[in-house]
């Protein structure tokens, strides 16, 4: 059975939900996350019920990459599991360490988890960069599209491409985590440095693909 969805990605959710269950009892009721700040005052406030996101989003994820394994054909699957697993495994811890940052701060703590998530995340996008930039083609390695890249040329620029855009979100996020530029600023930097580089070397392999 074609399923991207496994029993660690159940524990992530088991544990994210049992974050949130805390945050109810630990964070206060009229507690509110200072997400962003133009000078000295805070613009951009989230309320406490901001921690029943985290639960949500990975549901949502899980239902879409079970729903794409299974959209898939066997061929495609067997050529895609080994990156869209660890895909899915990333962006389910960090949505995990999100929201433990989020339950350290609501219960007032002087630890900014979420900043430490950035610094972390971006140094394995950086590596991640590094690595499809100068991968060499081999039968397994590489991306993998449920499409085929032909020729040499395509396979190097696709993986050079992606490799230029996660390294770009890696040091993106470092950078935002060294400024302090708020939680919220952050948060949409962990949704843009995981989703677009890899929308964008989707795009990128269908265009050359024939190539």
């Amino acid at each position: 059975m074609q399923v991207l969805v496994t029993r660690f990605h159940l524990l992530l959710l088991t544990v994210t939900l049992a974050m949130t269950g805390v945050g109810l009892f630990r964070i206060p009721a009229d507690y509110v996350y200072q997400a962003h700040w133009t000078g000295s005052a805070a613009d951009w406030l989230w309320p406490r019920e901001v921690i029943f996101v985290a639960p949500v989003l990975q549901v949502v994820l899980m239902a879409a990459f079970f729903l794409l394994g299974r959209a898939l054909t066997k061929n495609q699957f067997s050529k895609s599991q080994h990156i869209l697993d660890p895909a899915l495994t990333l962006l389910m811890s960090v949505v995990a360490a999100t929201q433990l940052g989020l339950l350290l701060a609501g219960a007032g703590s002087d630890l900014d988890f979420v900043r430490v998530t950035a610094y972390a995340l971006g140094v394995v996008l950086v590596l991640l960069g590094v690595v499809l930039f100068e991968a060499e083609r081999h039968t397994y390695a590489g991306l993998r599209m449920p499409w085929p890249v032909r020729s040499d040329f395509a396979w190097i620029v696709v993986h050079r491409a992606a490799g230029l855009a996660y390294g770009a979100a890696g040091l993106g996020l470092l950078a935002m985590a060294w400024f302090d530029l708020g939680l919220g600023m952050l948060v949409a930097g962990f949704v843009a440095a995981t989703l677009v580089p890899a929308g964008l070397a989707a795009l990128i392999t269908r265009a050359v693909r024939n190539r």
